[in-house]
C-alpha cells in the first residue's frame, strides 16, 4: 500500500477547483491513483518521473501530477485546470 504525501502548494491548487470537483477528486480520482500509480501517463523531458493522471468533470479538463518515491510514497506535486498546468508544474518540481 502506498503512503500518500502532498506538495505544500497544493493547499493554494484546490481553492481554484469547485467544491464539488474536489470531493471527487478526493473520493474517487486519488483512489485510483493509489490503487495502481504506474497506471497512468509518464511524462517525459524535463517532468521524466512525473506521472500525469487526467479526468473531465463539467466541460473542464484536470490534471493530478505526482512521482513515485521508493515504490512506496505517492507524492502529489499539483492538482490543478488543464490550461498552463505543465509550465506551472515545471516550476514546481
Amino acid at each position: 500500500m502506498f503512503k500518500e504525501l502532498f506538495h505544500p502548494k497544493i493547499k493554494k491548487d484546490l481553492k481554484k477547483i469547485d467544491k464539488q470537483v474536489i470531493k471527487e477528486i478526493k473520493e474517487v480520482h486519488l483512489v485510483k491513483i493509489k490503487s495502481d500509480p504506474f497506471k497512468y501517463e509518464e511524462l517525459s523531458g524535463d517532468l521524466k518521473g512525473v506521472y500525469s493522471y487526467h479526468f473531465r468533470k463539467n466541460s473542464v479538463d484536470y490534471r493530478i501530477a505526482y512521482e513515485v518515491v521508493d515504490n512506496e510514497i505517492i507524492y502529489y506535486l499539483m492538482i490543478a485546470k488543464r490550461e498552463n498546468f505543465y509550465d506551472l508544474l515545471k516550476g514546481r518540481k
